[in-house]
């Protein structure tokens, strides 16, 4: 008999213990997520083209980037092509960075832009970090719109150090081709 009270005193401090796990770790979770929420990333705010017919030389797509006041500061962009029917090249020597929007364009920001034509992506470096609480515009010069009209995806991360191996995904870019009506 006393075997079994023991063996149920036991049974009763382990079945305690376990109980007490969840709590520890739902304690600690929560604690680990208000912390990681304090800190927002950089988020993508607009897309846009300055032509959308095919085929058209002097466009310039803008990528509007804001980074919270709560956001550690922004370091490198990359853009994925990730839909179209056309991959995209992109005159790295034309393209640029700013602050402000495309519309109300502020300061321009020395980047480096380059591309890896194979994966779809074009690479934006700053030189000098962009401080949170800003707002960055991206504008990238294809060489020419796409040949084939419709919808065009860009997939935008953002890196807070250059070489960072995994960004954060802020937004997708949409842009949309149209076929001249009058040529047709």
């Amino acid at each position: 008999m006393k075997n079994v009270r023991t063996f149920y005193k036991t049974l009763l401090a382990i079945g305690a213990g376990l109980c007490s796990i969840p709590l520890l770790t739902t304690q600690a979770l929560t604690q680990t997520a208000a912390t990681v929420t304090s800190i927002q990333p950089p988020r993508l705010i607009a897309a846009r083209t300055t032509y959308n017919e095919v085929q058209v030389r002097q466009a310039t797509y803008y990528f509007t980037l804001e980074v919270p006041a709560t956001a550690k500061e922004l370091q490198q962009v990359t853009l994925t092509q990730t839909q179209g029917s056309e991959d995209i090249s992109f005159d790295e020597n034309n393209s640029r960075a700013f602050e402000g929007t495309s519309k109300r364009e502020g300061q321009p920001l020395e980047s480096k832009v380059t591309s890896d034509r194979q994966n779809r992506t074009v690479t934006v470096t700053f030189a000098q970090p962009v401080p949170a609480g800003k707002t960055v515009t991206i504008g990238l010069k294809p060489e020419r719109n796409p040949t084939y009209d419709g919808i065009y995806l860009f997939q935008v991360r953002t890196f807070p150090a250059a070489g960072q191996r995994n960004g954060q995904y802020v937004g997708t870019g949409r842009l949309q081709f149209y076929q001249n009506i009058s040529s047709e």
